[in-house]
C-alpha cells in the first residue's frame, strides 16, 4: 500500500484520523526493495519510502513506527496480520491476498481499492456512453475500452470498431475483487439484432492482441 502512495493523499485530506502504525519489517522490506538491481524495484521502493516520509509529515494523523516482530514467522503479509491482532488494530491494504487472509482471521480491513471503487461514478443499465475501442476482447465480437477512471468496459459487436469511437449501450456492470466492469452493446449490433440481420463475419486476429 505505501508504494501505491494513495495513502497519502487519503491521509491529507483528513477523512483518516489517529494513529497510523507502520511495522519496523515493512520499512526493512521496502528498504530491499529500494536496493534492488531491478530499476523498476528500485523505483517502487524509493516511492514506498517517500509516502512513509510523506505520512510523518501530515497533521491529520500521527505516524507511528512499530518495532514488534514475529521471528517464527517469514512472511511479510503474515506479520502484518499478527501485529493487527496483536494490538487490536484495523489492517489498511490495497492487496487482495492479504485482504483475504486478514478477513479469515477475522482482522477489520480497510482496503483503498474499495474506497477508490466506491468513489467511482457507477454507470447504470441502459445508460449510453461514447467509447473508444482500444482492443479486442476474449470473446468473438467483443471489444475492450475503458472510461477515464480506468473501468474498463466489454463492448459486444465492438471487434470491428478497433481504435474508433463507438456509441454503447450500458447492458450490465459487474462488482469484481479487482475493480468495477462494464458490459456494453455497440449501436451497430443494436440495430442489427433488432432488424434480424446476421453478424459480419469477424476481422482475423491480430497476433498479439491479447
Amino acid at each position: 500500500m505505501l508504494i501505491d502512495g494513495r495513502i497519502g493523499d487519503v491521509a491529507a485530506s483528513g477523512f483518516i484520523q489517529g494513529r497510523l502504525l507502520v511495522a519496523g519489517f515493512v520499512l526493512e522490506e521496502l528498504q530491499r526493495v529500494a536496493d534492488s538491481g531491478d530499476p523498476l524495484r528500485r523505483s517502487r521502493g524509493r516511492r514506498g519510502l517517500a509516502v512513509v516520509e510523506e505520512l510523518k509529515r501530515q497533521v491529520h494523523v500521527t505516524c507511528e513506527f512499530v518495532d514488534q516482530d514475529f521471528p517464527g514467522t517469514p512472511e511479510v503479509d503474515a506479520k502484518l496480520v499478527k501485529l493487527a491482532k496483536a494490538r487490536g488494530a484495523a489492517l489498511m491494504t490495497n492487496d487482495f491476498n492479504l485482504n483475504r487472509l486478514a478477513s479469515v482471521q477475522e482482522v477489520r480491513v480497510l482496503n483503498l481499492n474499495d474506497l477508490a471503487n466506491a468513489l467511482k461514478p457507477i454507470a447504470s443499465s441502459g445508460e449510453s456512453l461514447d467509447l473508444t475501442i482500444v482492443k479486442e476482447g476474449k470473446e468473438l465480437h467483443q471489444g475492450v475500452g475503458y472510461l477515464e477512471d480506468g473501468t474498463m468496459v466489454v463492448v459486444e459487436g465492438g471487434r470491428d470498431h478497433l481504435d474508433h469511437q463507438v456509441h454503447v449501450t450500458v447492458t450490465s456492470v459487474l462488482q469484481t475483487p479487482a475493480g468495477r466492469m462494464i458490459f456494453a452493446t455497440a449501436a451497430t449490433e443494436q440495430r442489427q439484432a433488432a432488424e434480424g440481420r446476421p453478424r459480419p463475419a469477424p476481422r482475423p486476429t491480430r497476433a498479439g492482441s491479447r
